[in-house]
């Protein structure tokens, strides 16, 4: 009976906090940037469930699809709650150039009209969920790595790490006012943060877990690509969020985002068709889809400082550069990464982010904060690639050493990889004692 007047009480008084400081006064909340923020953060959520868990769980054996599914799912419940509790304020709150402040820990107060200075016209209860979903997606990305081996407790402790210790340090460096944002790296919606994070991580845990059972000698074939193409479907259209709500409101540069989204992944597609069948005589489904999502992941970082042309054409070298990596470097390297995270996130997201600094048109980010916009190298500005090599060179030492030294500690506490006869068995039945009939 008492707490629900000191609770009342707590509000107003936070309320009135607010509006008397300076930043309310600055603070304009836009309907029409609210209403399709919103819109835009169901499409990212819907990026990771189902989206990324069909188009895994299409790539894997029978016996582990369910397995594959449930690390998806788990990383979205899991990074979301951890999120809310501390990951948002590390990453967004606070003028630090290496992490952020625990101002807003479990969203201390975080109030109806709150506005976060990196997102003026929007709730920042808003802007925090739309990048939780970020978030959540890039750390399930990672797993797609270490699929069909994996166990479970193991995934679900390196998340709990790799989300506070690799994913919330780069956002606060790229995103959140960091020392990388200070020295001019660019990356519109996670070409550093999102792809090549990922894409590192990947290859780290695909080299520490070891090959599968099997690699190289027997038939891994998909299980059933048709759940994969639909799940690039999901993908595909959520991407339009990912890339177009990075412009944090309902305006034209969202919208030539998109444009610039949807042109590279249709190149992207194109340009690994035309590959595989030239040099396999057959083009396939597996490879149309690849190079689709290799065009999305490459064109996230420049989708908002690029025009459409620029877009189209980093969609083909995006379907070029994916394809040999996913082939010809694989196959050198001699690592396991099973649904090729880093041959199509890493090496993307690292390619995207150069070509960033090639193509950057000032047109494309001029405005009351940035007057002059961003200009690349064509538009003589050779320091943003400069700027733009030093952002890929700070993400692959970042996420190298410290995924490896976190699977070593959760290697520790539980097994990394399940046994033998389990990874024979399938994960389905192993981990979570369900299977497809």
């Amino acid at each position: 009976m008492i707490r629900a007047p000191i609770r009342v009480a707590g509000l107003t008084a936070a309320l009135a906090a607010f509006v008397s400081s300076p930043a309310f006064a600055q603070a304009k909340i836009d309907s029409a940037d609210t209403a399709w923020m919103m819109g835009a953060t169901g499409l990212v959520l819907m990026m990771t469930v189902p989206g990324l868990a069909l188009f895994y769980a299409g790539m894997v054996r029978k016996k582990n699809v369910l397995a594959t599914m449930a690390q998806s799912l788990a990383a979205t419940f899991l990074v979301s709650v951890l999120w809310a509790a501390l990951g948002y304020s590390l990453a967004f709150t606070g003028e630090g150039a290496v992490i952020g402040s625990l101002e807003r820990v479990f969203l201390h107060g975080l109030v109806p009209e709150s506005v976060s200075p990196l997102a003026k016209t929007i709730p920042e209860a808003l802007f925090m969920i739309y990048q939780m979903t970020f978030a959540v997606i890039t750390v399930a990305l990672v797993a797609g790595s270490a699929a069909d081996r994996l166990r479970f407790s193991a995934f679900l402790l390196f998340c709990v790490f790799w989300l506070i210790l690799v994913y919330v340090p780069i956002a606060h460096w790229v995103w959140g006012g960091g020392f990388l944002a200070a020295y001019g790296t660019i990356d519109f919606a996670g070409g550093l943060v999102v792809h090549l994070n990922a894409g590192i991580a990947g290859l780290v845990t695909a080299f520490v877990l070891g090959a599968r059972r099997g690699y190289g000698s027997e038939n891994l074939a998909p299980f059933d690509l048709s759940l994969a193409v639909i799940g690039t479907g999901l993908l595909w259209v959520g991407w339009f969020g990912f890339n177009g709500g990075s412009a944090l409101g309902a305006n034209a540069r969202a919208v030539m985002a998109i444009v610039a989204t949807h042109l590279a992944a249709s190149t992207g597609a194109f340009t690994w068709m035309a590959l595989e069948w030239w040099t396999r005589g057959k083009p396939s489904v597996l490879g149309m889809i690849s190079g689709a999502v290799a065009g999305l992941g490459t064109i996230t970082p420049a989708s908002g400082f690029v025009l459409p042309l620029e877009g189209a054409l980093i969609g083909v070298i995006a379907g070029g550069v994916c394809f040999w990596a996913c082939t010809w470097l694989k196959l050198k390297c001699g690592y396991d990464d099973a649904l090729d995270v880093f041959g199509v996130h890493g090496i993307g997201g690292m390619t995207g982010t150069l070509l960033t600094g090639i193509f950057a048109a000032a047109a494309m980010s001029a405005g009351p904060d940035l007057p002059g916009g961003v200009r690349g190298l064509l538009e003589g500005n050779p320091h943003q690639v400069v700027a733009q090599l030093f952002g890929i060179a700070v993400t692959i030492i970042w996420s190298g050493v410290l995924t490896y030294m976190i699977l070593r500690i959760v290697g520790a506490l539980v097994p990394l990889r399940v046994r033998h006869e389990d990874e024979v068995m399938g994960l389905d039945v192993s981990q979570h004692g369900e299977a497809l009939q």
